[in-house]
């Protein structure tokens, strides 16, 4: 499938939609357990979501736009979530979210992108020349990367229940992504860490 920026929007504006769905009222057995040593939590996907809304995705548009390759992205933070998430409420998340993904698909409509803008070129400090497009179709794939995410966190919850069905269950089975040594220790320092139930 190739970009459209129409069809993007369609799964960008739908994704605060389905994350409250899911996600909304669950104990935190659900929402701040991983599936695994140095993994994120449905708790943490929600606030490393909020983060890339006012670090990564419009602020490295307006950055091509307005600069082109002459200016690298900054570097964006991984795991800002940690210390910012602390102390608040899985619903409290869900919201800013929902605020946070209005604005900026509304800043994305203001831009009134054109074919050739979209084909713009930046610099990404670690991949090289990316393009607009690029990016913003790995706006959605991020997305949908962490809804993936949270189903496997989630159903880990019950790999041990499911018995001998888990050899029928994908989702159980496919690799566990880690954070870094860095993302690790942040977490243990803003404490959330005690939060986490490690299943496997």
């Amino acid at each position: 499938m190739q970009f459209d920026l129409t069809q993007a929007i369609s799964i960008l504006e739908r994704t605060p939609r389905v994350l409250r769905a899911w996600l909304s009222g669950l104990p935190r057995e659900w929402t701040h357990s991983n599936y695994g040593e140095d993994t994120f939590s449905p708790f943490d996907v929600v606030g490393h979501l909020i983060h890339g809304e006012s670090n990564d995705w419009i602020p490295r548009a307006r950055i091509i736009l307005e600069h082109g390759t002459a200016r690298p992205f900054d570097k964006y933070d991984r795991y800002a979530q940690f210390e910012a998430s602390r102390g608040k409420s899985m619903d409290a998340l869900l919201d800013e979210f929902e605020v946070a993904r209005a604005k900026s698909l509304a800043a994305l409509k203001e831009m009134n992108l054109t074919p050739q803008q979209l084909q713009l070129r930046g610099m990404h400090p670690a991949l090289g020349e990316v393009t607009l497009s690029q990016l913003l179709a790995t706006w959605v794939a991020h997305d949908l990367n962490h809804i993936a995410q949270i189903a496997k966190c989630m159903a880990t919850q019950y790999e041990t229940a499911v018995g001998p069905w888990r050899e029928y269950l994908g989702v159980l089975k496919t690799p566990v992504t880690r954070m870094d040594v860095e993302g690790a220790a942040r977490r243990r320092d803003a404490g959330n860490w005690k939060t986490v139930k490690v299943i496997l």
